[in-house]
């Protein structure tokens, strides 16, 4: 597997997995998120963040990317959940002057499993058939009872 491994990687620059944290071989490299390299010869932007008052940011620009923290709707039933996440969603990108059609990556977590058929008709709502971010979906218990849908992702815009 390790060989295999080694094969994914120009010219021998492959990160290092060791003990769940990453130091990379290709010294140029200054971070990885979620797959996402960030170089030195990249000039990094002031960093722009969107805060709450708890312990994370609804979103933060740093270079071309928006990696946007989670949302979630409120109410008792799923659909209006969903559309309340999305309303906020598309609030937290107007922010950076950004709408739902910048999104190159969201992660998706529903409460239950059985709720996919109403997320996959809610997604064709959001977004243009053929036009649609990179997904991951899965289910979770949530911290909060009453959440039942909760989407983050990353957004790209070339800066200005």
């Amino acid at each position: 597997m390790e060989k295999r491994f080694h094969n994914y990687f120009e010219n021998n620059k492959y990160p290092v997995r060791t003990g769940g944290s990453t130091e990379f071989i290709d010294y140029d490299c200054l971070f990885m998120i979620d797959g996402i390299a960030c170089r030195k010869e990249l000039e990094m932007t002031q960093l722009k963040r969107i805060t709450t008052p708890f312990s994370h940011s609804l979103a933060v620009e740093a270079g071309d990317f928006i990696f946007l923290g989670i949302h979630r709707g409120f109410d008792d039933d799923f659909a209006t959940q969903l559309d309340g996440a999305f309303s906020y969603l598309k609030k937290t990108l107007a922010e950076f002057d950004l709408t739902l059609t910048h999104l190159v990556r969201v992660n998706v977590r529903l409460k239950n499993i059985k709720d996919l058929p109403e997320m996959e008709k809610g997604f064709n709502k959001y977004f243009e058939k053929g036009n649609f971010p990179a997904r991951m979906t899965t289910t979770t218990e949530f911290i909060d009872d009453d959440c039942l849908f909760m989407i983050d992702g990353i957004a790209y815009r070339k800066n200005r």
